[in-house]
C-alpha cells in the first residue's frame, strides 16, 4: 500500500543478495505469517507460478493473482501474487515485498521498481529482495531500511568453452533473441535428441508445459532467453552462453557482469553447485568478469531510473510536463520513455482527442487506456490507434462494444500457423485479457476475462504441441523428407545473428546486409522451397536489422574504393553523383525485404554517416568557407575552392589582389604560382576523400592514388584527364610534379632570380627526385630557364662559367622612345657578378 499511516514506523527490511539465496522462499514464508500481504515480482511467468505455490498453502479462496493479462481476486482473498506494475497499492495490508529491486536501475521498467521502493509499504513489515548491487543506493534513499545479506547455498564455478555437443546433461544454452533460440534448439535436437524452449514470450501455461519436459527428464537440454535469469527456479546444473550481447529494444550492446551473473546463477540450486560456461562462436568470458561472477561482487548502482508519481490531471500539457518532470533526488534519473508515455504524447497531437479529453476524470481515464501494453510490439501506430478507439468508444458510448471485443478475440483463437504465429497471436490476446480484466470498460467483465483465458490457453496448448514436435523429434528426419512430403510452408526457418539462415536446422544460405544469399549447393526444387521458407524469416528479421544499423556507431560502417557502404563488412548501399561534390547520394541497395519506409530509414542514417565523413576528412575546407561567408570579397574564391574540392588549377597569384591574397592565407588558403589551394588538402587522408569525390563527379572508378611522401612520379597512363591537376600534381613533361614542391621550390628561384641570374645548384634535380637531364624541362614548366655555361677563351684563366638560372619572362615590344633591355650577361665575371649578390 502507499503511504500509509498505521501510528507507528512499520518495519522495512531489504534481503541482499546473489541467486540461489532462498530469497524468495523467505518473503512468502513472512507473507504467509502475516493476515494479509502483497508481493511484487517481475514477470508474469513468476507471479503465476508463486500464486499456485501459494494455494496450495492456503487454498483458493484466500490467495489472488493479479498481472496486467490476469485477475483472479477471490471476495475472500487475504494474500496477492502480483506482477510489480500490478500491485494493488491502494489496499491495506499488513506485509509488502518487491522480488528483484535492483531493477530499479532498468531503463525501461525501473521507474516502477523505484516507485514501489519509495511508497509501497505494508503497515506491519515491507521487503525489498534483490541483489546487492542496490544497497548503497537503497540505503540514502529508504535510510530506514535494515539490510541482511544471504550467502548464495552452493558455489558457482566458471567451465569455459564446450562445443554444443559436448554440453553436459541438465544445461541450460542462453541466447538472446527468438532466431537463435530456434536455430540452437534444432541443432540440439538433431545432435543430442531434443530440448525445451523458454521464452519471455510464451505464456505461463506453455512455459510450465516446456519446463515440465525438462523437469521430468524427456529432454536433457533446455534452450532460453535471458527470461530465466529472473528467478525461473529449475534443476539446471549447468549455464552455457551462446552469446555475450543482445539488443535490449534500443541499441545492441554487451552484457554487463552482473547480469551473467544474473543468469549463470540459474546453475546449481539448493546445496547442488553449478556451472557457467559458453558455447557455439560465443568468444570466452573475460577472466575479470569470471572473477566477479564467481565471487558474486559487482559494481554498485550508481543511479535509479524514476519517473513523476504525482501527475497534473488539469490539461494534457500539464499532464505530460508532470510525466516528463526531472527527480530533484540525487541517484535518480529519467529512463527510457515508456510506451504509455509515447502513446499519450502521440494521441496528445490529434485535435479530436483534445478535444474529448476535457476534465481531470477524462485525462484520467485517457492516461489508463494509454497504459495499455504494447505487447505486440509492432513498430508502427497500431497499438497507439487501439489506445484511441477504447479511448473514444468509453467517452462517447460508456463501454466498449461487445460485438467488437467479441470480434477482436475471435479473431486470435485461431490455431494455424507456424510458432512464431502463435506467439504473435499470444501477444495480441494477452492485451485482450488486459482490457477485459478493467470493469469500467467491459460490460460482464468477467466473462470476457474467462473468454480470454480461454483462448489464451487453447493458442498455448497448441503452441507447446508445436514446440515439442519440433524441438523434441528423436527421430531426426531429414529435411529432404519434409520437403518431398509438400510441407515446404510449414518449415521451420530463423535467422542467426551472425546471418547465417536456417530452416529445419539446416543451412540454407546466409544474410549479406539486407541481401540473402541463398546456399549453392540447394538444386532444383529443393532451393525453391528452402529459399521460400528462408524469405518468411528474413521478413521478419530485417526489420531488426534496419533498427540495428540505426542504432550502429560510425566504426561499425565503412566508405569502400568501390564507392560502397558497407555495414559490418557487408554492401548496403552504393554512392552516386549528387547535386555537387561535396554531396554525394546514397542509393541503398535493393532487396525484396526492405519496404519504402525502411530504405529512407538506411538512406537517412547512411547519408548522415558520408556527410560527417566528409566534414571530418575535408576540414580545413569546410572551416575556411564558412570562415568566408562572413565576407563578401571572399565567397567567390571560396566558392571556387568548394566546388573544385579544395583546388582550383590555373589562378596563379598575379589572378588575386593582395589584399585577398593576405585574407585568404589566414584561413590557410594558398594563392600559388599555379593554383589556389588549402594545402592542409594534400595530405594522404583528405586527398583520399578527394579523390573518392572526384570519381563520383567524373563518373569513373577511384583512380589509385601514389604513395605518400613522393615528390614526382611518371605520369600514369591509367589516370583519367584532369584527375592529376585535381589532385594537386602538374605535369612537367614525362613526370607529374607535387603542387606544393613545386610551389615552394619556385618561390624560392623567383625570390633568387629577382635581380639577376642564380648559378643553377647541383642539389635542385635531387628536391624534384629527378635525374639531372630530366631539369630543365622541369624548370621551364614551372617557370625558368637554364642558361649554359660559357667554356674560357685561349686568352683567359680561371674555372669555367657555370650554368645560370633565369626566370622566363613574356617577350613583348618596347614602347616608342624606350630602350630594349639589356642583353643578359655571360662570361666568368658574369659568374662572379652573381655569386656577389
Amino acid at each position: 500500500m502507499r503511504g500509509f499511516d498505521s501510528g507507528f514506523a512499520p518495519r522495512v527490511k531489504a534481503v541482499l543478495g546473489p541467486t540461489n539465496t532462498g530469497k524468495t522462499h523467505l518473503a512468502i514464508e513472512r507473507m504467509l505469517a502475516h493476515a494479509s500481504g502483497i508481493i511484487g515480482f517481475p514477470l508474469r511467468l513468476l507471479a503465476r507460478e508463486n500464486y499456485d505455490r501459494m494455494v496450495e498453502i492456503k487454498g483458493e479462496r484466500f490467495v489472488a493473482l493479479i498481472t496486467g493479462e490476469e485477475k483472479i481476486i477471490p471476495p475472500e482473498a487475504r494474500w496477492f501474487s502480483c506482477t510489480v506494475e500490478a500491485m494493488p497499492l491502494d489496499r491495506a495490508v499488513e506485509f509488502v515485498a518487491v522480488d528483484e529491486i535492483q531493477l530499479c536501475a532498468d531503463p525501461d521498467r525501473g521507474h516502477v521498481f523505484t516507485d514501489r521502493l519509495l511508497h509501497a509499504r505494508g503497515m506491519v513489515e515491507t521487503m525489498f529482495l534483490g541483489a546487492e548491487t542496490i544497497r548503497p543506493l537503497l540505503q540514502r534513499l529508504v535510510p530506514q531500511a535494515t539490510v541482511e545479506t544471504r550467502p548464495r547455498l552452493s558455489q558457482l564455478t566458471y567451465a569455459g568453452p564446450a562445443k554444443l555437443v559436448r554440453l553436459p546433461p541438465r544445461s541450460a544454452i542462453v541466447a538472446f533473441s527468438a532466431a537463435e533460440v530456434y536455430a540452437l534448439a534444432e541443432l540440439i535436437r538433431r545432435r543430442r535428441g531434443g530440448c525445451a524452449v523458454v521464452m519471455g514470450r510464451l505464456s505461463p501455461r506453455t512455459r510450465n508445459a516446456q519446463v515440465a519436459l525438462y523437469q521430468e527428464k524427456e529432454v536433457d537440454f533446455l534452450v532460453a532467453t535471458d527470461a530465466i535469469g529472473m528467478g525461473l527456479n529449475m534443476n539446471v546444473d549447468h549455464v552455457a552462453f551462446a552469446g555475450l550481447g543482445k539488443f535490449d529494444g534500443h541499441r545492441p550492446r554487451r552484457l554487463t557482469p552482473a547480469e551473467i551473473g544474473q543468469i549463470a546463477g540459474r546453475a546449481g540450486r539448493g546445496m547442488r553447485d553449478g556451472t557457467f560456461g559458453t558455447t557455439t562462436q560465443c568468444p570466452p568470458i573475460p577472466d575479470e568478469v569470471v572473477a566477479a561472477v564467481e565471487a558474486h561482487s559487482f559494481e554498485s548502482l550508481d543511479q535509479l531510473c524514476w519517473r513523476n508519481g504525482d501527475l497534473d490531471f488539469s490539461s494534457i500539457d500539464g499532464l505530460l510536463d508532470s510525466l516528463n518532470a526531472p527527480p530533484h533526488v540525487a541517484g535518480l534519473v529519467r529512463g527510457n520513455d515508456a510506451s504509455d508515455l509515447e502513446t499519450l504524447t502521440a494521441l496528445a497531437r490529434e485535435p479530436e482527442i483534445r478535444q474529448l479529453a476535457q476534465g481531470r476524470g477524462r485525462l484520467r481515464l485517457l492516461w489508463d487506456a494509454c497504459q495499455i501494453p504494447d505487447f505486440r510490439k509492432l513498430a508502427d501506430d497500431t497499438h497507439t490507434r487501439l489506445c484511441a478507439r477504447v479511448f473514444n468508444h468509453v467517452v462517447k458510448d460508456g463501454a466498449l462494444p461487445t460485438d467488437w471485443l467479441a470480434g477482436q478475440i475471435e479473431a486470435l483463437s485461431r490455431v494455424d500457423g507456424d510458432i512464431d504465429t502463435l506467439m504473435a497471436r499470444l501477444a495480441g490476446v494477452r492485451i485482450w485479457s488486459y482490457i477485459a480484466a478493467r470493469t469500467d470498460w467491459v460490460p460482464d467483465s468477467p466473462h470476457w476475462q474467462g473468454r480470454a483465458r480461454e483462448v489464451e490457453d487453447k493458442l498455448s496448448d497448441v503452441l507447446h504441441e508445436r514446440l515439442t514436435s519440433r524441438f523434441v523429434d528423436r527421430r531426426a528426419a531429414h529435411l529432404m523428407r519434409r520437403l518431398e512430403a509438400g510441407e515446404g510452408q510449414d518449415l521451420l526457418s530463423a535467422v542467426t545473428r551472425r546471418g547465417e539462415v536456417v530452416v529445419e536446422g539446416h543451412p540454407v544460405g546466409h544474410v549479406e546486409g539486407f541481401v540473402f544469399v541463398p546456399d549453392p549447393l540447394a538444386e532444383g526444387e529443393e532451393k525453391k522451397l528452402v529459399q521460400r521458407a528462408a524469405r518468411r524469416a528474413l521478413r521478419e528479421e530485417m526489420p531488426r536489422r534496419v533498427a540495428e544499423l540505426e542504432a550502429a556507431p560510425d566504426t561499425a560502417l565503412t566508405w569502400t574504393e568501390a564507392q560502397r557502404l558497407t555495414w559490418e563488412g557487408a554492401p548496403v548501399a552504393r554512392l552516386v553523383r549528387g547535386g555537387s561534390a561535396l554531396r554525394p547520394r546514397v542509393q541503398v541497395l535493393d532487396s525484396e525485404f526492405l519496404d519504402g519506409a525502411q530504405r529512407e530509414r538506411l538512406r537517412t542514417r547512411l547519408q548522415a554517416f558520408v556527410d560527417e565523413r566528409i566534414r571530418d576528412d575535408l576540414a580545413p575546407l569546410f572551416a575556411a568557407a564558412d570562415a568566408a561567408s562572413t565576407v563578401s570579397a571572399l565567397r567567390g574564391p571560396l566558392h571556387r575552392l568548394t566546388e573544385a574540392l579544395g583546388l582550383v588549377p590555373g589562378v596563379d597569384e598575379e589572378t588575386l589582389a593582395p589584399a585577398l591574397r593576405t585574407a585568404l592565407r589566414g584561413m590557410g588558403v594558398r594563392s600559388g604560382r599555379f593554383a589556389l589551394f588549402l594545402p592542409a588538402l594534400l595530405k594522404p587522408r583528405a586527398a583520399a576523400m578527394r579523390a573518392r569525390l572526384w570519381a563520383l563527379q567524373a563518373g569513373v572508378p577511384v583512380p589509385v592514388l601514389p604513395q605518400p611522401g613522393l615528390v614526382s612520379l611518371p605520369a600514369p597512363s591509367d589516370w583519367p584527364a584532369g584527375f592529376a591537376a585535381a589532385m594537386g600534381w602538374i605535369e612537367a613533361g614525362p613526370v607529374l610534379l607535387r603542387l606544393d614542391v613545386a610551389e615552394r621550390v619556385a618561390g624560392e628561384l623567383g625570390h633568387a632570380t629577382r635581380k639577376g641570374p642564380l648559378i643553377l645548384a647541383p642539389s635542385l634535380a635531387s628536391r624534384f627526385s629527378v635525374k639531372a637531364d630530366l631539369l630543365p624541362v622541369i624548370l621551364r614548366r614551372i617557370g625558368f630557364r637554364i642558361v649554359p655555361g660559357v667554356g674560357l677563351g685561349p686568352d683567359m684563366f680561371g674555372p669555367p662559367a657555370p650554368a645560370m638560372l633565369l626566370p622566363l619572362r613574356r617577350k613583348r615590344v618596347p614602347p616608342a622612345g624606350e630602350q630594349a633591355s639589356a642583353p643578359v650577361p655571360q662570361g666568368p665575371f658574369a659568374a662572379l657578378a652573381a655569386l656577389k649578390r
